[in-house]
């Protein structure tokens, strides 16, 4: 009896993972990875499904699988946060409040509008206004259950690009970078439990990255990027556990962190592409740089596919480093556009560029190997995409929009990727 529930629980542990809803920065495990079924060889068979109008917005979409939340900004006044059906595109609730705020000169080219991807957890969406407030929304009515002014919190002076990072949420708590520091905020009642790293107010205050949680050389930490700083920090009070300076111009540190095992990865705007290997002696954590190399990273995070860092650089190209060594296998010859969103499972990784092109992809060291593209949408697409079993959700300047993807078999996304080949 007891060898037959051993074989049965074996059985379970090699299963492919459920089908995980896209609720949040990144994806199921905020690392651009996707489970479920298999996506097919090309992308002929995407058909749009819906499309609704909407104000700008560099929102990711995230859903439950019933409902698709975004964000829009309108007359430079209103911020607006939307639930959707999933299936048939029509509004189920909409909640304003005012939010607006302009962004320096040099950046206008990219707009004033909301910038961070809600966060969905338990019944309530997350959103990040510009002028430094955080708002939890009821998912199913848009009811207001909080709202946090972190300005008027922390007597802070906002930040220049507005609130850009998305919420992280891990049990009862949730964390952000906001109030020109790194907080953890009680989720139910929206009250700050702590609040570390100060950068600063201001034009040179606050953080553009998102945070995560690993657990690293055995501790479960944040692994965060500030303006000048890699670190991680205990989720539970706060404390620095080590911290890193990265090369960067005027603090444009935007990456989300990219971690496999105790190896953390980064690239900077003006800077290198690092890998740092975090060590612990005792409760005393380091990090120590395993390899740099010159290319240049921007506001694209990466993905990781069998031991491979597959990135977009500053310079419009796309190139594949070697996590263990920092070998360059290749660089693309043409430029794919300013900004890449990329989601991967298995061998494949979908990329979906600011001109509303996606790009399917096979994740090999050979070369750059697209195995299709297709145009889905005419505005600027600068919001990441979202991938939900047959549906991937878009969100360009102009609206959101939902495609059908038919897809085959199930894919275990946390698997290790079978060697990948070029296609000849």
């Amino acid at each position: 009896m007891k060898s037959a529930l051993l074989i049965l629980s074996l059985s379970l542990s090699c299963l492919p993972l459920a089908h995980a809803d896209w609720q949040q920065w990144r994806g199921p495990e905020r690392d651009g990875s996707v489970a479920g079924k298999s996506w097919p060889a090309s992308l002929s068979g995407i058909k749009e499904r819906w499309r609704l109008p909407l104000g700008p917005s560099y929102s990711g979409p995230v859903t439950d699988g019933k409902l698709v939340f975004t964000t829009e900004s309108l007359d430079k006044r209103i911020e607006r946060a939307h639930a959707v059906d999933a299936t048939t595109g029509k509004t189920v609730w909409s909640t304003e409040w005012e939010g607006y705020q302009g962004v320096p000169f040099f950046a206008k080219r990219n707009g004033d509008w909301i910038r961070a991807t809600p966060t969905l957890a338990d019944g309530t969406l997350y959103v990040a206004g510009m002028q430094d407030v955080l708002v939890a929304l009821d998912a199913a009515t848009g009811k207001i259950r909080w709202r946090l002014d972190f300005k008027s919190e922390f007597k802070s002076d906002g930040e220049a690009f507005g609130f850009v990072c998305s919420p992280l949420v891990e049990g009862d708590f949730l964390f952000t970078h906001a109030g020109a520091g790194l907080c953890k905020i009680d989720r139910k009642s929206g009250k700050v439990v702590w609040r570390a790293m100060d950068e600063g107010g201001g034009m040179m205050g606050g953080s553009f990255s998102s945070p995560i949680l690993a657990t690293i050389a055995g501790k479960r930490q944040l692994v965060v990027q500030g303006r000048k700083f890699l670190a991680g920090v205990d989720p539970a009070d706060g404390k620095e556990l080590w911290a890193q300076e990265i090369k960067t111009f005027r603090g444009m540190n935007i990456y989300t962190p990219v971690v496999q095992g105790n190896r953390l990865f980064t690239s900077a705007y003006g800077g290198l592409s690092q890998a740092w290997d975090i060590t612990r002696d005792g409760e005393k954590f380091s990090a120590q740089l395993a390899w740099e190399h010159k290319a240049e990273g921007y506001m694209s995070t990466p993905v990781i596919v069998g031991g491979k860092i597959f990135m977009h650089l500053r310079n419009q190209k796309v190139t594949c480093l070697d996590l263990a060594t920092g070998t360059q296998h290749w660089q693309s010859d043409d430029k794919l556009g300013e900004y890449w969103s990329l989601v991967t499972q298995g061998n494949r990784i979908l990329a979906l560029d600011h001109k509303g092109t996606l790009y399917l992809i096979r994740a090999t060291p050979d070369k750059l190997d697209i195995a299709d593209q297709r145009n889905l949408c005419d505005a600027e697409t600068w919001a990441h995409l979202a991938v939900d079993g047959n549906s991937l959700y878009i969100r360009d300047l102009k609206g959101l929009a939902a495609f059908d993807w038919n897809q085959g078999e199930s894919v275990n996304a946390n698997a290790p990727a079978a060697p990948a080949t070029a296609s000849r």
